[in-house]
């Protein structure tokens, strides 16, 4: 399928965009209410909620999910 003159532009979100974003939804915003108002995905903003959150890793050291699943391959 061909699309002639026709790309979807992704939206590129600032670093203070995203923690605004995840600290309103923290503080009790619904995903659908933020994703109406700013404009992002719920997928999105479940996304960013993800990258954000620290979890606290064995040696009691708070790391990212993504970190810790990166953890979790090394030691498979």
């Amino acid at each position: 399928m061909c699309h002639k003159g026709k790309t979807k532009k992704r939206k590129r979100y600032n670093v203070d965009f995203k923690i605004m974003v995840v600290n309103l939804y923290r503080s009790g915003s619904s995903v659908k209410d933020l994703s109406s108002e700013y404009g992002a995905s719920a997928v999105t903003i479940y996304k960013r909620f993800k990258d954000i959150t620290l979890v606290v890793g064995v040696d009691g050291k708070d790391i990212t999910p993504k970190e810790f699943d990166a953890i979790q391959k090394e030691n498979l």
